[in-house]
């Protein structure tokens, strides 16, 4: 059997915030076409290590690799350079500006009219786009003028997931932190089907959750951290939820360090 090589490989990567350890020698790679649930308790790691990935933070100690060949990712620009996106629990959507508005921020297309070439917003080619980048992720939106403010909590994720794909040529890897936290069981399934969707169209999925039920649902491997080292990656389908559970509260079934 072929062995399928990472598109995003961090080796041994540390961080330390003053006198406190973050992270120590944690592992973590991300594979084509999979989904990859990262989990564990609250201050195990999880954001600290996705933030080094999208560079937020710089690791003190370790190296990312990107198709097998080292990076320094210093910035969220590089890292969507190397087609990595980062949804975050909060969404970042502006609740007062339309869809439309949304999908473009940061990134507003503009024609130029008249003798002094004035730029202005181009509405018609951000709509276009909007429509585009909304059937691409099977998001259906009745009004993409409405304000994000009034769409439920499944449509404000593909709002957020349609900015992401917009924002980057080419995504490689979408990281959804907590993507189906505080959604009733019908918005999750639009999510869940949303990471479906990316999946099939060759899109990585790193998902951070403590929602164990939601995990076990599209993951096709988990890395548990605890205290900020890695316990195992395994593949899903190998674990049982209270196996995991074990894992991340240190219990004697998932005690031991593994490696994938």
């Amino acid at each position: 059997m072929t062995e399928v090589k990472p598109i995003i490989s961090m080796q041994g990567i540390t961080k330390h915030f003053g006198g406190v350890t973050a992270l120590e020698d944690v592992d973590f790679d991300i594979l084509p076409d999979e989904v990859h649930a990262l989990v564990g308790d609250n201050g195990a790691g999880k954001s600290t290590l996705i933030k080094i990935l999208c560079g937020v933070h710089m690791a003190d100690a370790g190296k990312i690799l990107v198709d097998g060949s080292p990076v320094h990712i210093t910035g969220p620009r590089d890292a969507r350079n190397y087609g990595i996106e980062v949804i975050y629990q909060d969404l970042a959507l502006v609740d007062e500006f339309n869809v439309v508005a949304n999908v473009y921020l940061g990134k507003e297309l503009t024609s130029s009219i008249g003798e002094q070439n004035t730029s202005i917003l181009d509405e018609r080619r951000m709509r276009e786009g909007t429509k585009s980048v909304l059937e691409r992720v099977k998001m259906f939106i009745p009004d993409i003028r409405q304000r994000v403010y009034y769409l439920s909590g499944g449509q404000r994720q593909g709002v957020a997931i349609g900015r992401a794909v917009n924002a980057t040529q080419k995504i490689r890897v979408l990281i959804m932190d907590e993507p189906t936290a505080a959604l009733g069981v019908e918005e999750k399934e639009k999510v869940l089907n949303l990471i479906r969707t990316l999946i099939e169209q060759h899109v990585a999925i790193v998902v951070i959750s403590h929602n164990l039920e939601d995990v076990f649902q599209v993951a096709d491997r988990v890395t548990v951290l605890r205290n900020g080292r890695r316990v195992t990656t395994v593949p899903a389908s190998q674990v049982s939820r209270q196996d995991v559970v074990g894992y991340i509260v240190g219990a004697e079934a998932g005690a031991s360090s593994e490696k994938a």
